[in-house]
């Protein structure tokens, strides 16, 4: 297949695309918003699906951005005016399962065929171009199920929002596929490791946002010995989250995807699990919003579900990756998860703020464990493997 020439040079993130990436990290905090103000399991319902709609012109305008090369002035032209409909999206994310379904969705369904259509019209290889043929068709599949949804009362909106959600993350997932028409990924020209650049960037902005949520939190409570320490406790928690990946983490990603001959494929492994990834962050922040304002109320299955829920969905994640990817490191984070879930079930009557303290002692274990296994992974892979 041919190839356009900025393919095959290694780019660094440009600013714009950093700045692109901040407007959507700001549907964090709305989306934790929405669930805290809707804590129930159609509140969180209705929070997965707009997440869903969130991450996915997330993704699809990245891979734009990489595929036809964010330098060229009209590619420039598209993530600029993603953005700004972006932002008015993710600020409608209170209010679309309200009053303003229309204000949530129109901008979502021009942001889906603007950026398929533009890819499909302007990729610099037939195969490109097929590619982006084939995205299309999935999106002419979820836009009339958002538009429906938006055109319904708040009850049945959810289900038609829930279908067009299902769509597109699929299409993601799957690299959108039709019947004997599928996207061959090894050996494609594709700049990885700007992805996989672009992929730790955004989780760093997505613990950034979180750590504001919780700030807000922290700023709204009263300043006596169990709010601070809960506040301190859930701060570390974010800390240890972060380290778990940027502690050697990212160079096994960005090692792999350097000697691996399907350059794509890890990193469409990393971008789908990008929605779990802020789904488990989402959940932890409403968690400790819970626990910091009454640190030492009672306990409760929803707020266990919150505060040990939200770190299985990032880590096992992690889990995940690490395993199809690599087939190494883990296996820790696996035990984690389980310890997790343990916890969260012996919790269920004790304290918030003891649930607290509990999650923060799993998490410093696990990060004194996979500092060692980064480690010996590291040094096992070799520029050959």
């Amino acid at each position: 297949m041919s190839s356009a020439p900025f393919a095959s040079v290694r780019r660094s993130v440009a600013p714009l695309e950093l700045f692109f990436d901040l407007v959507f990290v700001f549907a964090v905090g709305q989306l934790a918003h929405h669930l805290h103000d809707e804590l129930s399991w159609r509140g969180a319902a209705e929070t997965a699906v707009m997440l869903v709609a969130v991450l996915s012109t997330w993704a699809l305008t990245s891979f734009d951005a990489t595929f036809l090369d964010v330098a060229k002035p009209r590619t420039r032209w598209l993530v600029l005016v993603v953005m700004g409909l972006g932002l008015f999206m993710n600020a409608q994310i209170p209010h679309a399962f309200a009053d303003r379904p229309w204000a949530f969705a129109i901008p979502l369904v021009v942001i889906l065929l603007l950026v398929d259509v533009f890819a499909a019209v302007t990729a610099p290889t037939p195969v490109l171009r097929r590619h982006y043929h084939r995205v299309t068709a999935w999106a002419v599949v979820s836009v009339p199920l958002w538009l429906t949804g938006a055109a319904m009362d708040h009850g049945p909106r959810l289900a038609w929002w829930a279908a067009a959600a299902a769509v597109d993350m699929l299409g993601v997932w799957l690299a959108h596929p039709l019947p004997r028409d599928r996207l061959s990924s090894r050996g494609l020209v594709f700049d990885a490791e700007h992805m996989v650049e672009r992929i730790r960037l955004f989780i760093i902005i997505q613990l950034g946002e979180t750590v504001l949520t919780i700030g807000t939190a922290i700023s709204g409570a009263p300043v006596d010995a169990a709010t601070v320490t809960a506040g301190l406790g859930v701060f570390t928690a974010l800390v240890c989250l972060c380290a778990s990946y940027f502690q050697g983490g990212e160079d096994i990603l960005a090692r792999h995807v350097a000697t691996t001959p399907d350059k794509l494929l890890p990193v469409r492994r990393a971008v789908s699990g990008q929605y779990p990834t802020l789904a488990g962050l989402v959940a932890l922040a409403v968690g400790a919003e819970l626990a910091i304002s009454h640190p030492t109320g009672h306990g409760s299955a929803t707020l266990s579900l919150l505060l040990f829920g939200g770190p299985i969905l990032y880590v096992i994640t992690q889990a995940w990756w690490y395993r199809a990817s690599t087939g190494q490191a883990w296996g820790a984070r696996l035990l984690a998860c389980l310890a997790f879930a343990f916890a969260g079930a012996v919790t269920l009557r004790l304290p918030p703020l003891a649930s607290v303290l509990i999650l923060d002692a799993i998490l410093i274990a696990l990060v004194t464990t996979l500092r060692q296994v980064h480690r010996r992974v590291l040094t096992g892979m070799t520029p050959d493997s």
